[in-house]
């Protein structure tokens, strides 16, 4: 039986989406992630796509979404991503152990800062939600 971690930004367009993709890609299928944000953007940010599609991920479902959608899910573990999402983090129906680890915020920017925020996601926050959900 695998894991879910949520892992929580604001816009849910950038640094979440690459984790998520990340996480599933790297750490799969024993820790599955999912991604939400306080405040959705209207898509992933092209920049995060191509990102990750040059690191070889899929990005196929990806997809902004409010965290009231995943309120329900069944989470191991959140981790909040941006300082705006652990202060809004809501309150899980149950006791859902968080980790904050706070990243660039690459949205508008090159494309060498998402890869250099993928990069850093993946060298920094993959082994800790490896470590804390095995």
């Amino acid at each position: 039986m695998h894991k879910t971690v949520l892992i929580l930004c604001t816009g849910n367009s950038c640094r979440s989406q690459m984790a998520e993709a990340l996480v599933n890609h790297d750490l799969g299928p024993d820790i599955v992630a999912i991604s939400a944000g306080t405040s959705p953007g209207p898509k992933v940010a092209d920049g995060a796509i191509e990102a990750l599609n040059l690191a070889g991920v899929s990005t196929d479902g990806l997809s902004p979404k409010h965290v009231d959608a995943v309120l329900n899910e069944a989470v191991d573990l959140v981790v909040t991503v941006c300082d705006n999402a652990k202060e809004s983090c809501p309150v899980f129906p149950r006791p859902v152990p968080t980790i904050h680890m706070p990243f660039h915020d690459p949205h508008g920017e090159a494309l060498d800062s998402f890869e250099r925020v993928r990069d850093e996601i993946r060298a920094k926050l993959l082994p800790i939600i490896q470590e804390r959900l095995s």
